[in-house]
């Protein structure tokens, strides 16, 4: 969470929070927590904070110190110690050691530390040589890093040899507390392996649900580290928890912490619009020797019919999940980008066109290669629907869900419960080799069994050194005086029918034809704050090309909800020039065009009202003149407008009629598929059946996520706030007409929802996602704000 918002309040009005981050200030015998704040005003400072546990609010904390950034101040010293930070600042004559956990806060707080400082140091005339040293080495400065990294990894064969290395296990113990010696699942090998990552689903409870903290994390800590391999000792690398308690540990040989880096952790949810729901992954990445490594724990959507949905949870994982770099001027990492990625975790994909008997049968049978052909996961990966490029183990082990709790017998409840291989392990990645994949039939304190695979991958130290060296001598050789060049597949690109929230990408490719490696990067224009328009993203923007050879970009296109309006409407177009520079070398220049498609998402309730006809067969100059009118402009027509857009008409009309008894509405998401054919449907004509209800539901919170001008206006937001519940109506009375009638709609159709919770199984609480989206401000929330909006729309859901 950022605490930085907490931060803030307690901060005059010419002062800014740029970071926050907590840390232990490690004192004679003992550590105390504190919360940090790099302020800046005149110049940067150090705030420091005691808190309480998690700071939401200005009475969270109290300002205890502040250290000014000025030539009096240096970062003495930076380790990392195992997963941890530990820093020693000096001011003047004192010192300060800090203890700063893994994980982004405390990276992009050392790095804005970091830069405050070497800025100071760069403006003041006194540089000295160690200060000079100490720039020089941070991260800004190490682009020649990268041309040896990317020398290392095309020379790996060179160095690399198979050996007992990773251990990788998942196991979804049910929120089970421990009940039994992990020790037949995790000491398994007969030697003791290098790294162990593991875990799965420890805590489903509603406490875990809304709070980070649970006691079965430490409970299942223990349970671990008790049953690690006892002929090796393990020092704990990184630990992590996501709501509703995916967990993944991360345990190294102590002998190997030495050459672990980069260590990095993120979670991300796959609920409705990303908001809800228990399902999504955590994951690390880290540095080991030259390998960039990415270990990811995800638990995807159940049920048997639901493996499309599954498939959107992968690529939701792939695409979401970003690791921000040390480097702040670098694109953050996601997962594919890493050399090695190792996947675990409770993925749901179940066994099809099979009844349960038949499903028996075969295990009793031994027939597990007959009964995999039946498997969804193996089907989708066939049709590289999931999991491109990964390899997983042969499976000759019986399913692992699911089985009566305490005992092998299969499922005996009233569902009884298919048998299927739910906990998976793959990887993928060069010089990787699977010893064992295998489940443990002996561990029963859940309905799922624990699943182990032991990957070998190793460093040769003695090899790996001699080619750094090498590589190291041959950059020394290269001519200084050399110019950089590149050639370029294509300098035009035209992006056809760009379509609201529907990714578009081309590959440009960059060829280094010239004498010495390069370094390109993709700057500013004269007078614009970034390298491109905001719907448009060169990934990667930066980057170094050895001689000889090339690399593709990206160039992406995507419109969101802040790009869609001036789009619409024709004030924008999808045009750009890109400018491609190579230092020490010239500039290229890139041409990208394309056509944009209008859509009723991003285009305001006011000029949907106004068209009568699909949006897309609306004249430009329309769509413009409707654009420039104001919700209040009564204005004679020659038509009467629609009371409310048709649009939102046809996707309530749908819900009505078809999900009101619809089990998890507006909790379980849709499919990705399926939004774009309502959204083309809605663009373009009246459809005969807009698509499945969890779709519809998804489709219609994001029309209203997407509207300029929220249902509320936001110059009515500050009274919605400070207003009491009494006083709602009178205030929902005075909004232009057309705003009114969709709200009043929108709250009837969501109390009639309320009246069928005993079939649908909503509560008002859920129901208060529309409180975010109806009554929106044009910055960002603060906690007590998130709770007025959902009070003050409570009170619509259950008026009666």
């Amino acid at each position: 969470m950022d605490q930085s918002v907490a931060i803030q309040e307690t901060l005059g009005k010419e002062e800014n929070c740029i970071v926050a981050a907590q840390c232990d200030i490690l004192l004679d015998d003992c550590s105390e927590s504190r919360l940090l704040g790099l302020v800046e005003c005149a110049k940067e400072h150090i705030f420091i904070y005691t808190h309480r546990r998690m700071a939401i609010t200005a009475d969270d904390v109290s300002l205890e110190d502040i250290i000014p950034i000025t030539l009096d101040f240096a970062v003495v010293e930076q380790l990392v110690v195992v997963a941890d930070t530990r820093v020693r600042m000096s001011y003047k004559n004192e010192e300060l050691e800090l203890r700063l956990p893994f994980g982004s806060h405390s990276r992009l707080f050392l790095c804005e530390v970091n830069k405050a400082w070497s800025d100071d140091l760069v403006r003041s005339s006194s540089h000295t040589t160690s200060n000079k040293a100490q720039i020089l080495a941070m991260p800004q400065f190490g682009l020649r890093d990268n041309l040896i990294r990317c020398e290392l990894l095309k020379s790996e064969d060179s160095y690399t040899y198979l050996e007992n290395f990773f251990f990788l296990g998942t196991y979804n113990v049910n929120g089970q507390t421990p009940k039994e010696s992990l020790r037949p699942w995790l000491s398994c090998t007969p030697e003791p392996p290098d790294i162990y990552c593991l875990f799965q689903e420890l805590d489903l409870s509603k406490e875990a649900f809304f709070f980070s903290d649970t006691p079965k994390e430490l409970e299942w800590m223990k349970a671990v580290f008790e049953a690690l391999h006892e002929e090796a000792n393990y020092a704990l690398q990184v630990k992590l928890i996501r709501l509703v308690g995916i967990m993944l540990i991360f345990y190294v040989k102590k002998e190997h912490a030495e050459f672990i880096s980069d260590v990095e952790a993120e979670t991300v949810g796959t609920g409705i619009m990303g908001r809800m729901g228990n399902k999504g992954a955590v994951a690390i990445r880290f540095r080991f020797h030259n390998s960039d490594i990415c270990v990811v724990n995800s638990h995807l959507a159940a049920h048997v019919e639901e493996y499309e949905r599954r498939n959107q949870d992968f690529k939701d994982i792939c695409s979401r999940l970003q690791f921000r770099q040390l480097d702040p001027t670098q694109p953050p990492l996601t997962i594919l980008k890493h050399s090695v990625v190792l996947w675990i975790g409770d993925l749901n994909y179940r066994i099809s066109d099979l009844d349960v008997d038949k499903v028996k049968d075969l295990i009793a049978k031994n027939d597990f290669e007959t009964l995999h052909s039946y498997d969804q996961l193996k089907r989708q990966i066939d049709v590289e629907a999931v999991f491109v490029g990964f390899k997983e183990g042969e499976i000759d082990f019986q399913p692992t869900y699911k089985y009566d709790t305490g005992s092998d017998k299969w499922d005996t409840s009233e569902k009884c419960r298919i048998p299927a291989w739910c906990d998976r392990i793959l990887w993928k990645g060069k010089n990787i080799q699977q010893e064992h994949y295998k489940s443990h039939m002996d561990v029963r304190t859940s309905d799922h069994k624990p699943v182990s695979s032991l990957l070998i991958k190793r460093v040769n130290p003695d090899a790996y050194k001699k080619t750094f060296e090498e590589i190291v001598r041959n950059i020394d050789k290269m001519e200084n005086e050399c110019i950089p060049s590149l050639s370029l597949s294509k300098r035009e690109f035209h992006f056809k029918d760009v379509k609201f929230m529907q990714h578009h990408a081309e590959t440009l490719n960059l060829f280094n034809d010239g004498q010495v490696p390069c370094q390109f990067e993709f700057i500013q224009k004269p007078n614009e704050s970034t390298y491109s328009k905001p719907w448009l993203t060169a990934n990667p923007p930066k980057g170094f090309i050895a001689q000889g050879a090339s690399m593709d970009v990206d160039l992406e296109v995507f419109v969101n909800r802040s790009m869609a309006p001036d789009l619409n409407c024709g004030k924008q177009e999808i045009e750009d020039i890109l400018v491609l520079h190579l230092e020490r070398g010239k500039d290229y220049f890139i041409s990208v065009t394309g056509n944009y498609l209008p859509s009723c998402y991003g285009t305001s309730i006011y000029s949907l009202c106004h068209m009568k006809e699909p949006i897309q067969d609306m004249p430009k100059e329309t769509l413009l003149e409707l654009a420039e009118k104001s919700p209040n402009d009564d204005a004679a027509t020659d038509e009467k407008p629609l009371d409310i857009p048709k649009e939102l008409w046809m996707m309530v009309d749908h819900l009505f009629r078809n999900a009101v008894n619809q089990e998890d509405i507006f909790q379980q998401p849709g499919l990705r598929t399926e939004f774009a054919e309502i959204r083309d449907c809605l663009d373009s004509g009246m459809p005969d059946s807009l698509g499945s209800n969890h779709s519809v539901a998804e489709a219609l919170l994001l029309f209203l996520d997407a509207l300029p001008e929220p249902v509320i206006p936001f110059s009515f937001y500050q009274q919605c706030l400070e207003c009491s519940s009494s006083a709602g109506q009178c205030i929902i009375s005075m909004l232009p007409q057309f705003h009114k009638n969709v709200f009043n709609y929108l709250a009837a159709f969501l109390r009639e929802l309320l009246k069928n919770s005993a079939n649908n199984r909503l509560e008002v609480d859920i129901l208060t996602i529309f409180a975010s989206l109806l009554l929106r401000s044009t910055k960002k929330q603060d906690l007590a704000e998130k709770k007025k909006t959902q009070e003050f729309f409570q009170h619509f859901l259950t008026q009666h």
